[in-house]
């Protein structure tokens, strides 16, 4: 019987992998692997949000697969897939949508820091006012609905391994603690005991900046 923690870490497919991903994050990820139950998966449904093209889609899939393995994670010892090649994810994503609040997804720092891009607003623009031209907007410009759940496939990627651990860094900190929310929120509706609540994978004394997620 296998029991090690899970730890569960993605890198969106949306480029190359540079020195400061493999320094910051990749490097830990194969020490990592010999200790813990580690998943690493490609995060293509979440890199949808930016619209990419489909061939450069599956490019970038097929590259950072190759970095993985380059930069020594053993498939013999960890765990590497695609996130749309596991369907229940997508599934889970749109019945725990059902128990997450709109309010609480659009107070997420990194939805209005998405948002104000998209629709150009400027970084001094109040909550009230960006959340008033993203619902009222005469412009041709829109955000991406996908922006707006990010969190909650973020907590479903989690939430389906059931992982303990995932490493984050600061400005994922907030998700993680929404990922936590839910896995309350779903084990006391239902009266079960299923998902664990993960905590972020401190290395030493630093948060590891993981790329992506």
């Amino acid at each position: 019987m296998n029991n090690k923690e899970v730890v569960l870490s993605g890198i969106r497919a949306t480029g190359n992998l540079h020195l400061g991903n493999y320094y910051g994050a990749l490097s830990k990820f194969v020490k990592m692997q010999n200790d813990y139950d580690c998943l690493f998966f490609i995060a293509d449904l979440h890199a949808l949000t930016t619209n990419p093209e489909p061939d450069a889609l599956h490019a970038n899939v097929k590259n950072i697969l190759a970095e993985y393995l380059a930069a020594g994670i053993d498939p013999e010892k960890a765990t590497i897939f695609v996130q749309s090649d596991v369907p229940e994810i997508s599934e889970m994503y749109l019945l725990l949508n059902m128990h997450v609040g709109i309010g609480e997804l659009m107070r997420t720092a990194s939805f209005k820091d998405k948002a104000r891009k998209q629709l150009g607003i400027k970084t001094g623009n109040d909550d009230e006012d960006i959340e008033k031209q993203i619902i009222g907007t005469d412009s041709n410009k829109r955000v991406n609905a996908g922006l707006l759940t990010y969190p909650t496939l973020m907590a479903v990627d989690i939430l389906i391994q059931k992982a303990h651990k995932v490493p984050v860094g600061k400005d994922q900190e907030q998700h993680l603690e929404l990922t936590r929310r839910f896995a309350r929120r779903f084990n006391s509706f239902y009266g079960v005991d299923l998902f664990p609540e993960p905590q972020n994978f401190n290395f030493g004394d630093h948060a590891v900046k993981v790329p992506g997620l």
